[in-house]
C-alpha cells in the first residue's frame, strides 16, 4: 500500500525529531571544561572535532535528503514500509555517530578530574615522543585516558571505527593503578609499539620470514610457529625495551605477576606469549640490545618468584624449545630490515646508543647535580633514567612518584605554553635533546 498523509506526517516529525538531537552533540571544543593544560594538544582535538564534524555533516545531509524525497511526489509511489526502512537506516547511522561521540566522550571527559588530567596531557606528550622516529614515518597525534584493569590496550589511529571511519588518534588506555610512577611508562610504551609496528608495516614483513623457518628440514615448527602467532605483541615489548631500557622489563614483571598456573598458561587463541616466558624474552632483548650484567640479573630473579619446576611435561617442553631458539628468534627481530626502514635495521633506527645503561646512569648523576637538565631531556630518555636508577636501587618509588608527577606537569604546561606562543606568532622554546 502506498504510503499515506498520516505515514507522511509521522515520518517527517521523526526525521527532524533527530535533526534537532544531532544539532545537540556540539564539538568537543565547545562543551568540555578543563584546565588549559589538561586539554588535548590542538592537533589531537581538530582530529578528533573533524572526523565528528564529518560524520554528523554526513548524517545532516541524509536526513535533509530524506525529508525532501518525503516531500516530494515521487515518494507517493513509495510503500510506508520503504520508507520507513529509510527512515530506519537513518537511524542505525544517527546512534553510530553517538557511539563515536561517546569513544572520544569518555577519554576527553577524564581531562577535567583534578591533577589527572594535568598528568594525562604529560602522558601525552611522553607518547608523542616514543613514537617519534623522524624521516620514517608521520605520527598520528595519540591521547591517553586512565582505566581499570593491570594492562593497558591501544585503539590505533588509521583503523577502522565501529559504524565505519578511519579513526584521526591513536587513543591510549593506560592503568590507572600504575599512576604515578615509572611502571606506567612501560605499559604506555607498549602500546605506542604497536602504533609504530602498523606505521612500519612490521608484522607482515617479519611474518613471511618466520614462517619460512618454519619449512626448514631441521626447524622447530612448534617453536617458530609459536613466535610467528605472538610476533605482534613481541614487537611491541622490543619497543618498550628500546624506548625505556630496563623499566620495561620492570614494568611488565609487575603486570604479569599473577597467581602460578597463568604465569605457566599457554593459551594458543592469545596472541600474548606465555607471562614467565614473555619476561624472560624481555630481558633477552634488553641483553641484545643494551649488553650489561643486569638482564641476567633480573631474568634470575624471575625464576625466583617463579621456578620453572613441577610443570606439566607439555608445558616444560614448550619452554624448553622456545628458550633454545629465543636466541636466533631476538636476532632476527633487531637485524630485521623492513622496507618502510630503507635498508637499516631496528637496532640502528631505534637509536639504543643512548639509552645503553652507562650513560643512563651516568645521566641521573648529573641530574642529581643539577635537577633543571632533567626537564629539558626527551620525555621517553627521562623515563629511561628513571627506571635505570630505580632498578640500581639509587631512586626509591617516594621519590620517583614525586618527580615523575613534576615531570609530567611541566610537559604539559610547556606543550601547551609552547602551543600557545606558536599560537600568538612567538617563537617555541628550543626542543628537548634526544
Amino acid at each position: 500500500m502506498a504510503i499515506d498523509s498520516y505515514a507522511r506526517t509521522m515520518l517527517v516529525q521523526e526525521a527532524r525529531a533527530m535533526l534537532a538531537r544531532l544539532a545537540l552533540v556540539k564539538p568537543f571544543a565547545l562543551q568540555e571544561s578543563m584546565l588549559p593544560a589538561a586539554a588535548l594538544l590542538p592537533h589531537a582535538q581538530s582530529a578528533i572535532d573533524r572526523f565528528l564534524i564529518r560524520g554528523r555533516r554526513e548524517l545532516r545531509g541524509l536526513l535533509r535528503d530524506y525529508l525532501r524525497w518525503l516531500h516530494h511526489p515521487v515518494s507517493a509511489r513509495a510503500t510506508a514500509a520503504e520508507a520507513y526502512r529509510r527512515f530506519t537506516v537513518l537511524r542505525l547511522k544517527f546512534n553510530v555517530v553517538l557511539i563515536q561521540f561517546d569513544l572520544y566522550a569518555d577519554v576527553i571527559t577524564q581531562r577535567s578530574e583534578s591533577e589527572t588530567g594535568v598528568w594525562l596531557g604529560g602522558l601525552d606528550v611522553v607518547s608523542a615522543d616514543a613514537l617519534m622516529l623522524p624521516g620514517y614515518y608521520d605520527p598520528p597525534p595519540v591521547i591517553c585516558y586512565l582505566d581499570r584493569d593491570i594492562g593497558a590496550a591501544i585503539r590505533r589511529a588509521r583503523t577502522r571505527l565501529p559504524g565505519g571511519g578511519e579513526n584521526p588518534v591513536a587513543i591510549i588506555r593506560v592503568p590507572r593503578e600504575r599512576m604515578v610512577g615509572s611502571g606506567i611508562a612501560s605499559s604506555l610504551f607498549h602500546e605506542v609499539g604497536h602504533q609504530a609496528a602498523a606505521l612500519l608495516d612490521l608484522v607482515q614483513s617479519l611474518r613471511p620470514i618466520l614462517q619460512g623457518l618454519q619449512r626448514g628440514p631441521s626447524a622447530d615448527r612448534l617453536a617458530w610457529g609459536l613466535w610467528e602467532r605472538w610476533i605482534s605483541e613481541i614487537l611491541a615489548d622490543l619497543w618498550s625495551v628500546a624506548r625505556l631500557g630496563i623499566g620495561s622489563t620492570l614494568g611488565l614483571m609487575g603486570v604479569v605477576s599473577l597467581p602460578r598456573p597463568f604465569v605457566f598458561r599457554l593459551n594458543l587463541e592469545d596472541p600474548h606469549p606465555m607471562p614467565w616466558l614473555r619476561v624472560k624474552l624481555s630481558a633477552a632483548i634488553g641483553e641484545a640490545l643494551y649488553p650489561h650484567p643486569q638482564w641476567r640479573r633480573l631474568a634470575a630473579l624471575w625464576e625466583s618468584y617463579y621456578p620453572p619446576r613441577g610443570l606439566a611435561p607439555d608445558i616444560a617442553n614448550v619452554i624448553t624449545r622456545l628458550q633454545a631458539s629465543m636466541p636466533a628468534f631476538i636476532a632476527i627481530l633487531v637485524n630485521h630490515r623492513p622496507k618502510s626502514l630503507r635498508g637499516r635495521s631496528l637496532l640502528e633506527v631505534l637509536d639504543v646508543n643512548n639509552r645503553q645503561p652507562e650513560r643512563l646512569i651516568r645521566l641521573h648523576q648529573e641530574w642529581l647535580a643539577d635537577p633543571s637538565q632533567m626537564y629539558r631531556a626527551a620525555p621517553s630518555l627521562a623515563f629511561a633514567v628513571l627506571g635505570q636508577a630505580r632498578a640500581d636501587g639509587r631512586l626509591t618509588p617516594e621519590e620517583e612518584s614525586t618527580i615523575i608527577a613534576k615531570l609530567l606537569t611541566y610537559w604539559t604546561l610547556r606543550a601547551t605554553v609552547n602551543t600557545s606562543e606558536l599560537c600568538a606568532g612567538v617563537s617555541q622554546m628550543p626542543r628537548a635533546a634526544a
